[in-house]
């Protein structure tokens, strides 16, 4: 019999529709419910691609007798961390506080108020290596509310108010001395020898790798970062070597072994990433990801699904972390031929031992063979990996991500010369536009054309704002501008702070323990600098001086957090770097034809530019206001804060501008 998360929109919450627990979703009843009856509230947090959450709920909530115990003394809440970020990244902050870490599934146990007074993350079904079975927390849980309720209560309330004191990164200026300070820092925990910074595991950075691809000062080592990270990433089993797109994360320090889901965050920005490289390489893996991302994150209104699963099914129908991607030698020859399939694992280093689990490999292509062969083992081996069972997919569309998948995809299109990425790009941007705003707000997710409930983030307004610039850029429509400035507005509303930073939840949010406020990135920008990077870019299209103040303010409540921990602070090093005397703000104007088209490819080599073309000057775009061609040739208008040097007509003149 399902229970009541069959109504739910979260592919996630529905895998759950099933369970003998009696499910609640983060709501009041919820918390009404629990009071009445004088239990706790256990809050299980996770999301449809989780491996560990998958696990957790087949060995515990699919348990029928465990299930009983759990509905007789809880109130069993579960939440999608993708749908309610701010519910995770409140209780994620409380589970670190009272563990030391924190991961997913997230379980966390609640009095009446939400205060916590228990967290940890996965538990197994029966005690393994000194950790108690889940039955075994849930009893001693229950014992202790019926026992000890007002212990119980006195550590809640500690939590509460420990988390309420959350201590506050200083505030001061950016200067480019902390901007050169903070690449240093980035070089002292690069790994030299495998790219990355750090240990295992490893995720990709790819914001600190767009700061270092637009840092200009004296520190020569941050090319050497980039081009080794980007390189690394790309040949490793990071990286789809057959049908393109990124993994989320590797479990070793050589990028060899990754943690097989794909999520959207991730490849919309590296797609972007890639793109504006300019090498081959980068061209590679860039039209591959934009492929692989309309191939099979593509829905069917025209936006991108949040994720794919790193389980599926193998050959004897059991479900298995990466069985999709990995190869033995024989299964090569299988595929293949002889002579093709000893060539592929030699290319793909697919050894007898193996790379993964069970004498399997994941591909790696540290170098390029001859490439009419390889290309044609490529469309052998997707043609045969066809053949087995692919990874669920999680079809919800979050606006943040839809927003990162847009702004990769008009980097790609403009900067590899393919609309169809651009096009895409669009269907994707009035999809948000249509189903995502719901009057000068916005809503976080649907899915199968219904927009959900939930109501939007902070990242979720900054994100689907700057990629409303981004094809504004791309297709010069000021329709793009009106709705960017008016999100950036919204925002400016009702997520500033006292001190000109950002909360991440709106001033008339669900109120929760505390109120969201994280500037850090993470796997995806944080709202707050995301914020940043769109108010920037609207200055530089409007000239709308209040827009570049709440970015310098920001900017600088956040410049402890820039100093002390770059790594976890990419996208605002990246902003400051542009803000240091910039952006640029570029102007190209002319006749459409390849001298217009060759300036325009010049000025978006420039990083971090804003760029807008047109036939002829425009007074619906401020940027473009006044700009004409000269002696009747296409020209191009290199400005910044609206000053602007003398027009060029030369795409080597652009270039030799200094950055």
């Amino acid at each position: 019999m399902a229970n009541r998360l069959a109504n739910a929109t979260s592919p996630y919450l529905l895998q759950h529709a099933q369970n003998p627990v009696d499910w609640w979703e983060w709501e009041p009843e919820a918390f009404a419910q629990a009071r009445a009856r004088d239990v706790p509230v256990l809050l299980s947090v996770g999301y449809a691609a989780c491996h560990w959450c998958h696990v957790m709920a087949h060995e515990s909530f699919e348990d029928p007798a465990l299930a009983a115990y759990l509905n007789e003394h809880f109130v069993a809440v579960k939440v999608d961390r993708e749908e309610r970020p701010d519910v995770d990244a409140v209780y994620m902050a409380a589970t670190q506080a009272m563990t030391g870490q924190g991961g997913w599934p997230m379980t966390v146990v609640l009095d009446h108020d939400g205060d916590p007074f228990f967290a940890g993350t996965y538990f197994p079904d029966r005690p393994r290596h000194g950790q108690p079975s889940f039955r075994q927390v849930l009893e001693a849980l229950a014992t202790a509310w019926a026992d000890q309720q007002g212990e119980v209560r006195r550590i809640a309330g500690q939590v509460r108010a420990q988390l309420s004191a959350a201590a506050t990164l200083p505030a001061g200026p950016v200067t480019p001395q902390l901007v050169d300070a903070a690449v240093g820092r980035l070089a002292d925990e690069f790994d030299p020898l495998a790219g990355g910074f750090g240990g295992a595991p490893k995720f990709p950075p790819t914001m600190v790798l767009e700061a270092l691809r637009r840092y200009r000062g004296p520190d020569t080592r941050a090319r050497q970062m980039l081009d080794r990270t980007v390189a690394a990433m790309a040949r490793g089993g990071l990286y789809d070597q057959l049908g393109g797109g990124f993994a989320r994360y590797c479990v070793d320090r050589g990028w060899v072994v990754p943690h097989f889901e794909k999520m959207l965050y991730d490849n919309g920005q590296l797609l972007g990433l890639y793109a504006r490289l300019g090498t081959p390489l980068g061209d590679r893996v860039a039209r591959e990801t934009a492929d692989w991302m309309l191939r099979e994150l593509g829905t069917a209104e025209g936006g991108f699904a949040s994720a794919l699963d790193a389980d599926s099914l193998d050959a004897d129908g059991h479900s298995s972390e990466g069985v999709f991607y990995v190869w033995t030698p024989a299964q090569l020859v299988e595929a293949l031929g002889e002579d093709d399939g000893h060539w592929a694992a030699e290319v793909f280093e697919v050894t007898e031992q193996g790379t993964f689990e069970h004498g399997a490999s994941t591909l790696q292509l540290r170098h390029e063979p001859d490439s009419e062969r390889l290309r044609s083992v490529r469309t052998r081996l997707r043609e045969a990996r066809e053949q087995r069972v692919r990874p669920a997919r999680d079809d919800k569309v979050v606006a943040a991500w839809n927003g990162l998948a847009i702004s990769g995809l008009v980097a790609a299109g403009l900067r590899l010369d393919e609309q169809r990425y651009v096009d895409a790009a669009v269907v994707a941007g009035e999809l948000l536009a249509g189903l995502h705003l719901d009057g000068d707000r916005l809503l976080r997710v649907s899915r199968d054309g219904m927009a959900g409930r939930h109501a939007g983030v902070l990242e979720d307004y900054a994100l689907v704002a700057t990629a409303f610039l981004d094809l504004l850029q791309a297709t010069g429509d000021p329709v793009w501008l009106r709705r960017s400035t008016a999100l950036l507005d919204t925002a400016l509303t009702l997520f500033r702070a006292e001190d000109g930073g950002f909360y991440d939840t709106a001033a008339d949010a669900e109120a929760l323990l505390t109120r969201p406020r994280d500037p850090g990135d993470n796997a995806s920008p944080s709202g707050t600098s995301a914020m940043i990077h769109a108010l920037v870019a609207a200055h530089a299209v409007t000239g709308e001086g209040r827009y570049r103040d709440a970015a310098e303010a920001a900017l600088g409540s956040a410049a402890g957090l820039i100093e002390r921990a770059p790594r976890f602070a990419g996208w605002l090093l990246a902003a400051a770097i542009t803000m240091a005397d910039g952006p640029e703000e570029i102007a190209v104007v002319g006749s459409p034809g390849p001298a217009r088209d060759a300036l325009a490819a010049a000025a978006r080599r420039r990083p971090g530019a804003v760029v807008l073309v047109t036939d002829g000057p425009r007074d619906d775009i401020p940027l473009l206001a006044g700009r004409t061609e000269v002696d009747g040739r296409p020209a191009a208008y290199l400005c910044r804060g609206f000053v602007c040097e003398r027009p060029v007509t030369d795409p080597a003149d652009l270039a030799q501008r200094s950055a």
